[in-house]
Parts: structure tokens; C-alpha cells; sequence
């Protein structure tokens, strides 16, 4: 993989009720401007991670010459942190996010023609921006995303079911106990990422280093979605997007892994109400294809963006 320069920048981002003035950190591979092909945006997960571990997604731009976007999400990473708002659910909303796309499409100047790839909680939040009809969006993928958290939680417990009984048992001993930074829970919950979060051996840096990132600054994580990927308490804990998703005009693309933890009964709501869309599953992978099966993944979302 030969390396491709970025041009990266900061787009001013006014909010309300911050008490400080914000910024949001982006990163662009390839021309904006592109003659032919519309930049793709990617939105990261979390809520409150980074950019990193997509960063692999400039390979669409070194294959194909698809200009990508990537950012880092106020609250983390290169963007303005509000360490200060932990705790705040009025503060750390969904509208909160979409705003800031918004936000970096209009700096961007790329609002009349763009398309946008959503990882996990970023394709829930492109998944919300999507239901609004925004202009100029052409197509839409949705990775490894739940359609409501009430799904993603039943699907985390039929997954649990398969964790070894010594696991299972430390994860509900601390859940109740309220430990959930004690380290027999910890190391329980890297045995669950371990199989549905990503199968490869070593992890890779890049997701790591996006991992790291929400353990030093946990406010939007911890805020919004809970300890882990699995015991959800936090404000989107009731969010669901399902009785929405036939507003979405986008033509859009479905993706999860075969042992991915937004497994199928947790994606098969977007499958069910979005109006043109199609599914593709990777055999190979759990929660990040774009790392497990890098090469397929960039075949398959370019045979989208380019049909």
C-alpha cells in the first residue's frame, strides 16, 4: 500500500451552550473538486472515537481516485474536547452530530454532491442525516450499524450466551456491582472483542489507537453509549431510527460481518424499510471489514459508488 499525501484542515463549528469555540479536524485524500467522482465522507464510530481506524479507506482514493474525507467528531481525537460536558445528555445529542456534518460539508463547499460511509455509531448518525433528505447526497453505506439499541443490546446478550461461562460470569458480577473499570472486567470484555469486534491477531494499530483515544477522553463514549460495546446505558440506550428509515432516498449499501456484533438481526431493519437498498455480508470478518477483508471491502464499495 503506497502512501498517498492528505491535506488536512479545521472547520470552525459554532455550538451552543459549548462556552468555548469549537473545531472539527478533517482529513482529505485525493482532489476536491473531482471531476467525475463525488467525495466520499466517512463518519467514524463510537460515539467518541476517531478516524484511524478508517483511515484505510484512502485506498479507495489510491485504487480508484475517489476523493475520501475523514474526520474526527467534536469531543475527541484532533477536534475540539469538552471534557467539561461528561455526563451532559442534553449537550451529547444525535442533532449534535448531524449539525456538525452539516457543518463540514458547507466549509468543504461539497453539500451539492458528496456520498457518505457510516462505520457503527457513524452509521447510525449517517443512517439519522440520511431520514432528513439532505441535499446533494447520492449514496449511502451503512456499516456494521444497529437500527435501534434495543436490537444491538439483544443481539450483545445472544452473543455473550457464547463466551465462555468464567467470562460471562465476570461480566454480569461487575455490570451489577458497578465495577465496569475493575480489570477482571476488562480483560472479560477483550475476550468479547476478541470475537466480534475484530478477529485479527494482533489487533491492528490503527484500531488501537482509535480505542486508546476514548480511554483517554471518555466523555462522549461514556455519555452517550456506556462502558463498552455491550452494556449500553447511556442516552442513545432507547435510540432507533427504524419508523424513519423509509424517508431515506438515498440509493444505499448494507454492510456487516459474519461475526460481526451488528449482526444480522441487528442490521435487518434497514434491509426491511429503506427503499433502494442492497445487503453484502463478509464471511471473514467481525465489527471492521474495512480491516479484516481490506480487499474485498474496497471492491465491494467501489462496485457501489461507481454503479
Amino acid at each position: 500500500m503506497s502512501s498517498l499525501k492528505a491535506r488536512e484542515g479545521e472547520a470552525e463549528f459554532k455550538v451552543p451552550g459549548a462556552g468555548k469555540p469549537c473545531k472539527t479536524w478533517y482529513k482529505v485524500y485525493g482532489t476536491l473538486p473531482h471531476p467525475q467522482n463525488p467525495p466520499l465522507v466517512v463518519l467514524h464510530g463510537g460515539p467518541g472515537s476517531t478516524h484511524e481506524y478508517l483511515d484505510i479507506l484512502s485506498e479507495l482514493t489510491r485504487l480508484f481516485d475517489v476523493p475520501v474525507i475523514l474526520y474526527d467528531q467534536l469531543g475527541n481525537g484532533r477536534s475540539t474536547h469538552l471534557p467539561e460536558k461528561n455526563g451532559d445528555v442534553d449537550f451529547w445529542t444525535v442533532q449534535l452530530f448531524v449539525d456538525e456534518l452539516h457543518n463540514l460539508l458547507d466549509h468543504l463547499n461539497i453539500h451539492d454532491n458528496y456520498n457518505v460511509l457510516g462505520q457503527s455509531w457513524g452509521g447510525m448518525l449517517a443512517s439519522e442525516f440520511a431520514t432528513r433528505q439532505p441535499k446533494g447526497l447520492k449514496k449511502l453505506v451503512i456499516a456494521d450499524s444497529p437500527a435501534s439499541m434495543a436490537l444491538w443490546v439483544k443481539g450483545a446478550n445472544e452473543l455473550r450466551k457464547g463466551l465462555p461461562q468464567e467470562v460471562q460470569d465476570a461480566l454480569n458480577k461487575h455490570e451489577a456491582a458497578d465495577t465496569t473499570t475493575d480489570p477482571e472486567y476488562i480483560a472479560a470484555t477483550n475476550e468479547f472483542y476478541k470475537r466480534h469486534l475484530c478477529r485479527l491477531d494482533p489487533m491492528p494499530q490503527s484500531l488501537v489507537d482509535g480505542l486508546a483515544w476514548m480511554e483517554k477522553d471518555p466523555t462522549v463514549y461514556s455519555t452517550m453509549n456506556g462502558p463498552n460495546e455491550f452494556y449500553i446505558i447511556g442516552s442513545l440506550k432507547t435510540w432507533s431510527v427504524i419508523d424513519r428509515l423509509h424517508n431515506i432516498q438515498a440509493t444505499t449499501l448494507l454492510i456487516n460481518g459474519r461475526y460481526d456484533e451488528a449482526h444480522d438481526m441487528v442490521v435487518e431493519p434497514f434491509f426491511q424499510h429503506i427503499p433502494k437498498v442492497r445487503w453484502i455480508q463478509f464471511a471473514d470478518s467481525a465489527h471492521v471489514p474495512q480491516l479484516e477483508e481490506t480487499e474485498r471491502f474496497m471492491q465491494v464499495v467501489w462496485a457501489f459508488l461507481r454503479g
